[in-house]
């Protein structure tokens, strides 16, 4: 049987990426165009709240694939209208098949748009969740798959501080993942080209 790759993996374009980033036609774009490049705005990063909370016990590809249709289901994930779904809508959303039907995580993306929206008045999400970026100068870059951790310190302390402005479905590991999917952090490998701050995007990723 051979060992697992955890290194950086030389895609048919000459790029070194990340191993995951060459699993599926999916992950090339993902990974070559989205994770771990900045994402800021309210709405922006309440959608991604949403989704790594839908991922929570899935894969991601599970949600990448659904991710058009679940913008459709949450109207563009907008923190104002989502805010104002009800019983109608959630129950829209549970007879979805486009979508993870799961009613708690449905009633907790409702939920957390309404602390969202709660939240402007202390300077709005953006402002919290980027207020917990680590210093990139004092991380290492990863080499290896293995050197990627689950959870950070950093990752506790926005999960503490996202539920005690009442979201859910934010425990430390789905703060983390929400962290290197929105830039907070890199942990693209040490040899991935999408490391390098002027990466040029793949044809494939494009």
């Amino acid at each position: 049987m051979s060992e697992p790759v955890t290194g950086v993996v030389v895609g048919e374009d000459g790029l070194a990426r990340c191993p995951w980033g060459l699993s599926t036609p999916d992950y090339v774009a993902y990974h070559d165009t989205e994770w771990g490049r900045p994402v800021h705005g309210d709405d922006a990063l309440f959608e991604r709240v949403c989704l790594e909370a839908f991922q929570s016990g899935l894969s991601w590809i599970t949600i990448l694939r659904r991710r058009e249709t679940f913008r459709a289901a949450f109207d563009g994930f907008k923190i104002d209208a989502v805010a104002e779904f009800g019983d109608a809508d959630k129950a829209r959303l549970l007879a979805d098949p486009g979508i993870i039907r799961n009613r708690a995580k449905i009633d907790a993306s409702v939920a957390n748009a309404r602390a969202a929206r709660a939240l402007r008045d202390e300077g709005g999400l953006d402002a919290l969740v980027w207020s917990f970026a680590p210093d990139s100068a004092t991380r290492p870059a990863p080499r290896t798959v293995g050197d990627v951790p689950a959870t950070t310190p950093e990752s506790v302390a926005l999960a503490k501080a996202l539920k005690s402005h009442d979201f859910r479905f934010v425990g430390p590991t789905t703060a983390y993942a929400l962290m290197q999917a929105c830039g907070l952090v890199n942990d693209h490998l040490t040899d991935c080209f999408a490391r390098r701050p002027e990466a040029k995007i793949s044809p494939s990723g494009a």
